[in-house]
């Protein structure tokens, strides 16, 4: 009897920045690009909630080996948030736990109570997170009516700025732009300023603006890549795909000769004339990205997290 196997994929390289849909999980977000790429490896690079717009880079084949990095870079957002209601997920999904008058918070206020939320601050995390307690995520335990200690993580808020404040009619509302390290919940920051307030907040929009190297103007939506996909096939998609050394280009680059590269390749340390003092690198086996590299403390270069040799040459390369 011969078994039926599911068709291969396709063995692509490189990185989408999906404009992400609202309402649409990160993860099926992945899985509809993916079917569209009929690639054989994706990955995501970190969830955005349901709620949020914006930025979502989406890792294929060989690119998923630097996804880490992505998931471990600065975010910016754009976010508006909602005086007067708290809500037990912190944003427009959940339900309203309490509701407290605004009359009286000026734009004078936010600004004076803004001033805490900038620089190296601590956060509890929600409890409607992707975060995990004994493997089980919080946000299905809270689901369950459940609720767990969390302790506070610190993150840092590079750079906090008020776009707008209006509050008219018992109605108040305000937009801010954040920029932040990783594992910050703008979520958090608009319960938190809610309370600072008096009054109770929540998110009603968040669009993410930023994620690491790749920025609001490269993203492309899945109608669009459904467009392409219908009019030029999978030839015109992969025009939308991104090198991965895009996603590492704030990592000086270290260009290896093909001799010294097939010895890194092996797993061997290798010695490079103007090699940076420490810290990590791009490596190129003279023009094409082999992955990332770590310096020694005797001055050598040694493989972090290579690719593997014969990986498809990819369409966007980094300038």
């Amino acid at each position: 009897m011969t078994q039926w196997r599911r068709p291969k994929g396709r063995d692509i390289t490189g990185i989408l920045v999906l404009d992400k849909a609202k309402g649409m999980s990160s993860n099926a977000c992945l899985q509809e690009v993916k079917r569209l790429f009929e690639a054989e490896k994706a990955g995501h690079t970190g969830s955005l909630d349901p709620l949020a717009t914006g930025v979502l880079p989406l890792c294929f084949g060989e690119a998923t080996k630097i996804s880490q990095f992505l998931l471990d870079s600065d975010k910016r957002y754009r976010t508006m948030i909602r005086l007067g209601q708290r809500t037990d997920s912190a944003d427009s999904q959940g339900s309203i736990i309490s509701e407290r008058p605004v009359l009286g918070i000026t734009r004078e206020h936010v600004l004076d109570a803004l001033e805490q939320f900038r620089g190296g601050i601590e956060q509890t995390p929600p409890m409607y997170s992707a975060l995990k307690h004994k493997g089980t995520p919080l946000y299905k335990l809270a689901r369950a009516g459940e609720e767990v200690e969390r302790k506070a993580r610190p993150v840092t808020i590079h750079d906090l700025e008020l776009l707008a404040f209006s509050n008219t009619d018992g109605l108040a509302t305000l937009e801010l732009e954040i920029y932040c390290s990783k594992g910050t919940y703008v979520r958090t920051i608009a319960d938190d300023l809610g309370e600072a307030l008096g009054c109770g907040g929540h998110v009603i929009e968040l669009r993410r603006l930023q994620a690491g190297a790749f920025k609001e103007v490269q993203c492309v939506t899945i109608a669009r890549l459904r467009e392409a996909r219908e009019a030029g096939g999978l030839a015109q998609l992969d025009e939308f795909l991104f090198a991965p050394d895009l996603a590492v280009a704030e990592l000086p680059p270290v260009i290896l000769p093909s001799m010294t590269a097939d010895f890194l390749k092996q797993g061997q340390a290798v010695l490079v004339r103007h090699l940076p003092g420490s810290g990590l690198v791009r490596l190129y086996d003279e023009d094409e990205f082999i992955g990332i590299g770590t310096i020694l403390d005797d001055g050598r270069v040694a493989p972090r997290r290579l690719f593997a040799t014969g990986a498809d040459k990819f369409v966007t390369q980094l300038q």
